[in-house]
């Protein structure tokens, strides 16, 4: 076994449930599981945690977990974001010294002035720094109205990310389409220095059972006739919910469709208030829904919705697609053309992709999944080998162990 030592430095961690969470939990268990010695410097959970009491520090999968209490504010207020943000950098900032016995540091471009961190360690410290781009700042910021391009804050994203470019080994991109903004829109970057590593979802063992399972909150909603067309995860800036509730509109008098949200986000808030005052009786919304309550949502659904702002495309990657691939369901991605997912559907015939104003032809879509239960259960055949050829806990964490195994020099 190898002493290496590598720092996963991320605001969200072990025992928080959100993807940003998960994603660097499985990445640091698969490299520990390699022989690596893997260490994670994380926020205090508070938001995203089921359990009652988490310990400051603690070795849990021989992870060496230390945690550290900032401020958090509500997310869903943008100035209570920034305070968070600066808060756990600071918090990290005071710790510097610590990050000097590591050979390599994995950061997460959330917060997005987390990396500035570890771009000073590579600089101080000669620290080898591998940058997982989740988002791209600042422009997924002025694409969402969020800040403005003349913003003091926009500023200050520009000369971070100056910084930060000039000091990393390795930047891992999650889809093609945003390795090419990058080295596009980022000049000190360079070919060989970026990876593509798409997110992934684990594999629950899914089967295309047709018994329906007997769960209390999830009750009444699905039958042997109608069609459950399912959203779950993030309602944000950075998702398109105006053709879904459009369609929603144009469909609310046939009662073989129901549709089923469950997540959280600033445009969950939109959406309920849309139910209720249209008083449309063909949508269920749950809050963010766990455990066998999610495997059971992805169970009773026919197929699945994802949405991203076309102006994103490059900038961000639905994560919560690969959840959808697992459960061997057609997906409909209301996302641009160009995005790995669009071409992945097409190609393997799992989905649909179509642009985001086009809530007419996601009418028809579901339409036509309703009535051909045979094209229905093709797709989602289809979906469900796309995901175990490509999107997969141990396919895609290898990817990051080979990394940091040639990074190293292993």
């Amino acid at each position: 076994m190898n002493e290496k030592k590598i720092l996963f430095l991320c605001q969200y961690f072990y025992p928080e449930y959100i993807s940003s969470a998960t994603l660097p939990f499985d990445t640091a268990v698969a490299l520990r599981k390699a022989g690596f010695t893997v260490s994670a410097l994380t926020g205090y959970p508070k938001e995203y945690n089921l359990t009652k009491k988490v310990p400051i520090k603690e070795t849990y999968e021989n992870i060496e977990i230390s945690r550290l209490k900032y401020i958090q504010l509500k997310r869903s207020n943008f100035i209570g974001r920034i305070i968070n943000y600066f808060s756990f950098t600071f918090s990290v900032a005071l710790r510097f010294r610590q990050l000097k016995k590591y050979e390599a540091i994995i950061v997460y471009s959330n917060p997005p002035i987390l990396p500035l961190i570890a771009a000073m360690a590579n600089k101080f410290f000669n620290t080898k720094v591998v940058f997982v781009s989740y988002d791209v700042y600042p422009e997924i910021a002025y694409f969402t109205n969020t800040i403005s391009k003349d913003s003091v804050m926009s500023k200050m994203m520009r000369r971070v990310n100056k910084s930060v470019f000039k000091h990393v080994n390795k930047v891992v991109a999650l889809s093609n389409e945003m390795k090419a903004y990058l080295l596009k829109h980022r000049a000190a970057l360079s070919e060989h220095q970026i990876e593509v590593i798409p997110n992934w979802y684990e594999d629950k063992g899914f089967s295309n059972a047709t018994k329906i399972p007997e769960n209390k909150r999830l009750d009444s909603i699905k039958t042997d006739e109608n069609l459950i067309v399912s959203y779950f995860g993030n309602m944000g800036i950075c998702q398109e919910l105006d053709p879904i509730i459009e369609a929603i509109r144009q469909l609310k008098e046939d009662r073989n469709v129901q549709f089923l949200f469950a997540g959280h986000g600033i445009k969950m808030d939109h959406l309920k208030s849309v139910v209720e005052t249209e008083n449309l009786k063909n949508v269920r919304v749950f809050d963010f829904l766990h455990g066998q309550d999610f495997q059971d949502a992805l169970s009773i659904s026919d197929c699945f919705i994802v949405s991203l702002s076309d102006e994103l495309t490059g900038l961000a990657v639905p994560s919560k697609t690969y959840s959808y691939m697992m459960a061997g369901k057609p997906v409909i991605a209301i996302i641009g053309a160009d995005s790995d997912i669009a071409r992945d559907l097409i190609e393997h015939h799992a989905g649909y992709a179509m642009q985001v104003k086009d809530s007419s032809k996601l009418v028809n879509v579901i339409k036509e999944l309703l009535h051909d239960r045979v094209q229905r259960e093709y797709m989602g055949e289809n979906c469900r080998k796309l995901y175990l050829e490509k999107y997969t806990t141990e396919k895609c964490t290898e990817k990051y162990v080979n990394l940091m195994q040639k990074l190293l020099g292993e």
